[in-house]
């Protein structure tokens, strides 16, 4: 065989094995060194293949292509710094609990470390933030090469799918020449992915906890985001009979059923700043599966209540409870936790948390319809998100917002953000990403710093269709900041963390061929919503005042309160 024909078989042995893995999306950038496996992914049309060319927006899009999926996706690049360009999705996806198969090409290993072009030291590049990193064999004559090939990608798919499941890195070397023999066939392979088997709860454990649910009143459901399903969990929910905190990442404030809507509490965060209201609603037992949720304030609570049983339950052995409350963590998927129970009857401890969700909830309704900042504009937006769309919330003040002002419903919308680590780059990217996975109509939540984090995004609609309107709120600065104590200091609050631009975004939309519209009141933001997209991108550009934003939430806060206060103060 010729060196050719050596380096055609690695790389369709390679492709082949991640097919028969069950991986259906490659997300690629172009590169000189990663030419034999862009070709050989390309030539197949087993796989879904996305091109990017910045390889940091490229790492979240296929993030937003995994979290949607729940799925690995392979994220492939040439060598040196664009390797490390994809450091910040990757740990984002570590942290986030996100399959991805990171494959970086290679110099070979006598052009490493002797000052030769685009080399850098990639093994074990990204250190602590992969769950696993592998560094290939050189596609020469070798009896094991191709066995190894077959057994590692085994081993890394595996890797990223066992919970907690996240990012792989497959090292990739390769000598010039670097073109392949296209019409080479390769012979049948048949990979073995082993089975993941299910984490499930002891018969001992079981019989405590329906002991634990049936006899307690005083008890509190939290449910926060990276569930693998939640398919049952109202059917549980309904047998137990207590409040159930919902963030809108765990995606149980959509599709709610009609006989379930008094035990959906999502306005937890206003009305857990209440003082009255934290006595009358003191758990004796919160259990709590996922993530912990976006809202302070009931982390707040949580920590200065200090329940008798805090139970965690997680796929993973990782501990998190950074709040350092939690009595028992229990290492279990969590629908095997949703079990039959004896149906009760509402407790009055339900029914307070339901009478003051509903008292918050009328506040915040009228809210939306009567005030005009980001909030108001906001909840303007979930309200008219058809059936069967999709959300991408950016953080800062956007998933903030989408916890107080998205009501729960009975709509079919999927509610998604990046909180691994709470970073706002890359969201353009992996809100992207998901849309082309959940092909249903998307939208884009997102302040006008984290737009800018990420301009670069846009560049994969110039070679892939999307369906994607990008609502950018722009209040010409950080409007998370105006909230946080470092905003009473006014003599550097502005020049260090309010960060005005004073820039807009109508060229970048001209740039990227996407419709454009600029709104400045609300009346005209509604009527830029009903109206019909003309291109696959629509950037709505919102004008907003950082100062009128931060006020008024403020006033709907101390509205609520007051409220509350009147029923439940002594």
């Amino acid at each position: 065989m010729t060196n050719i024909e050596y380096l055609t078989s690695y790389v369709n042995h390679f492709v082949e094995s991640i097919k028969q893995a069950g991986v259906q999306d490659i997300v690629m950038c172009p590169g000189s060194r990663s030419t034999p496996l862009a070709y050989a992914f390309a030539k197949s049309d087993a796989f879904q293949f996305y091109r990017q060319i910045d390889e940091r927006s490229a790492g979240y899009f296929a993030l937003g292509i995994a979290k949607a999926k729940k799925t690995p996706v392979v994220l492939l690049c040439t060598s040196g710094t664009a390797a490390a360009n994809f450091f910040p999705a990757i740990v984002e996806a570590y942290y986030a609990r996100v399959p991805l198969l990171v494959v970086t090409a290679d110099r070979p290993h006598e052009l490493r470390e002797v000052g030769a072009p685009q080399a850098i030291d990639q093994l074990h590049l990204y250190g602590k933030h992969v769950k696993w990193t592998v560094d290939f064999p050189l596609p020469e004559k070798e009896d094991g090469n191709l066995a190894f090939i077959e057994r590692h990608i085994q081993r890394a798919v595996s890797t990223s799918k066992a919970f907690p499941m996240g990012p792989v890195h497959i090292n990739v070397p390769f000598r010039e020449p670097l073109l392949l023999d296209m019409e080479q066939t390769l012979p049948p392979i048949n990979i073995q992915i082993p089975e993941i088997g299910k984490l499930v709860p002891s018969e001992e454990f079981l019989v405590w906890y329906k002991g634990l649910l049936q006899d307690e009143v005083k008890g509190v459901l939290i449910v926060g985001d990276s569930l693998q399903t939640t398919e049952g969990f109202w059917e549980f929910a309904k047998t137990v009979q207590w409040p159930v905190l919902v963030d809108p990442l765990s995606n149980l404030r959509t599709s709610v059923p009609a006989d379930c809507m008094d035990l959906c509490i999502d306005q937890y965060d206003a009305i857990l700043k209440n003082d009255a209201f934290q006595k009358v609603a003191a758990p004796n037992v919160v259990i709590r599966f996922g993530a912990q949720p976006v809202s302070k304030p009931l982390m707040l609570y949580l920590k200065a209540c200090k329940p008798a049983v805090c139970m965690v339950v997680d796929e993973s052995p990782l501990f998190r409870d950074s709040l350092h409350i939690a009595t028992h963590h229990v290492q279990v998927e969590a629908e095997s936790l949703w079990v039959k129970l004896v149906e009760r009857s509402s407790s009055s401890f339900t029914d307070s948390w339901s009478k003051a969700n509903e008292i918050a909830t009328n506040y915040v309704n009228s809210y939306i319809q009567h005030e005009t900042d980001e909030g108001a504009l906001a909840g303007v937006l979930f309200d008219t998100l058809p059936n069967n769309s999709y959300l991408f919330a950016s953080s800062s003040m956007p998933i903030r917002d989408l916890d107080t002002f998205f009501n729960k419903t009975t709509k079919d919308i999927k509610l998604y953000a990046n909180r691994g680590t709470n970073g706002i780059d890359g969201v353009v990217s992996s809100a992207l990403g998901a849309q082309v996975a959940l092909n249903r109509r998307g939208y884009l939540l997102i302040g006008d710093l984290a737009f800018l984090h990420d301009v670069n995004g846009l560049i994969v609609s110039r070679f892939h269709a999307f369906d994607m309107t990008i609502i950018v709120m722009n209040n010409d600065g950080g409007g998370i900041f105006s909230y946080l104590p470092q905003s009473t200091e006014t003599k550097y609050f502005e020049h260090l963390f309010g960060t005005p631009t004073g820039l807009a975004f109508s060229s970048i939309a001209a740039m990227y061929n996407a419709q454009y519209n600029a709104v400045h009141t609300k009346e005209d933001f509604k009527k830029t919503l009903a109206e019909e997209k003309s291109k696959d991108i629509r950037i709505i550009e919102v004008f907003t005042n950082r100062q009128v934003n931060t006020e008024a939430h403020r006033k709907l806060w101390a509205a609520i309160s007051k409220e509350l206060d009147s029923v439940w103060k002594v």
